[in-house]
C-alpha cells in the first residue's frame, strides 16, 4: 500500500512534467485560464486512471455552458480536487488552503491559478472575496469546500459549513451546486496506509438559486446546502 501511495504523488508529477510546456503557456495570461483548466482536467483523469479509480457521476441537473456557479461539496481527500475537475466542464477556480502551494511542482501551478486562503488570517480571508469577484466577472465559476478543511475526526459524516461560499453566491447572484463525493474518504484518506482502487461515485444535486436573495438569507442557504449533502452521505452510509 505504501508503494501505491507513493505512486500517486509520482503520477501527479509525471503528468505535470508531460504537460509542462503547454501548462506554462496557459498561465501566462489570465484570459488563457480556460486552456489551463482543460489541461487540469486531463491531469485529473490521468491520475484517476493511473491509480485505478473509476469515476461515476450522476446528475439531477446539468451545467449550462458559459454560466457561472458556486460549486460546493464534502471534503475528505485529495481526490476531491481530481473528481471535481472531472465533474464540471465549466471552467472554475478552486478556493483552497495555502499549504498545498508547498507541494513540489504541483504547488507552482496551484498558487498561480487558485485562490489561496490562510484561514487564520483575516486579511487573507478578505482577499479571497476580492479575487473571487474578479474571477466571476471573467465568467468563471468558483469551487469552495465549505467545511473549511478536512475534518480531523474521520468518523464525522460532514462538518459544519463556513459562510464564505454562500456569501459570495448571494453577492453575485449565482446558483449553488451541491455535489456529494461518496467514496473518496474510503479510497484515498489522509491516513497513509489506507485506501485502494475502486469506483468514485459523485452526485450533482439540483442547483439552489440565489436570485433575489440578500445576506439575510445566508444562514438559510448554508443550512439548506448542508442538509442536502449530509442526508445523501448519511443515506449512503446506512445503506
Amino acid at each position: 500500500m505504501a508503494v501505491w501511495r507513493i505512486w500517486f504523488y509520482l503520477l501527479m508529477l509525471i503528468i505535470i512534467l508531460i504537460l509542462f510546456p503547454i501548462l506554462i503557456i496557459s498561465i501566462l495570461k489570465e484570459s488563457w485560464y480556460p486552456l489551463f483548466f482543460r489541461l487540469a482536467r486531463i491531469w485529473a483523469r490521468g491520475i484517476m486512471l493511473g491509480m485505478g479509480f473509476y469515476p461515476i457521476v450522476t446528475r439531477e441537473q446539468s451545467f449550462k455552458k458559459g454560466e457561472s456557479y458556486m460549486l460546493v461539496s464534502n471534503h475528505t481527500s485529495m481526490l476531491d480536487i481530481m473528481l471535481m475537475l472531472h465533474v464540471s466542464k465549466n471552467p472554475f477556480v478552486f478556493v483552497g488552503k495555502a499549504e498545498l502551494a508547498k507541494i513540489p511542482l504541483f504547488g507552482f501551478f496551484y498558487k498561480r491559478t487558485c485562490i489561496l486562503v490562510d484561514r487564520g488570517n483575516a486579511r487573507s480571508r478578505k482577499g479571497v472575496f476580492d479575487q473571487a469577484q474578479k474571477r466571476l466577472e471573467q465568467g468563471l465559476s468558483i469551487c469552495i469546500f465549505p467545511e473549511g478543511g478536512v475534518p480531523s475526526d474521520t468518523s464525522l459524516i460532514l462538518d459544519s459549513f463556513k459562510d464564505g461560499a454562500f456569501r459570495l453566491a448571494i453577492d453575485h447572484q449565482i446558483a449553488i451546486v451541491p455535489i456529494v463525493f461518496y467514496d473518496n474518504k474510503k479510497l484515498f484518506p489522509y491516513q497513509f496506509y489506507k485506501g485502494g482502487p475502486g469506483k468514485m461515485r459523485a452526485k450533482v444535486f439540483p442547483f439552489i438559486p440565489t436570485k433575489g436573495l440578500s445576506q439575510i438569507h445566508k444562514k438559510e442557504l448554508r443550512e439548506q446546502t448542508h442538509h442536502i449533502i449530509f442526508n445523501a452521505l448519511k443515506k449512503d452510509h446506512t445503506a
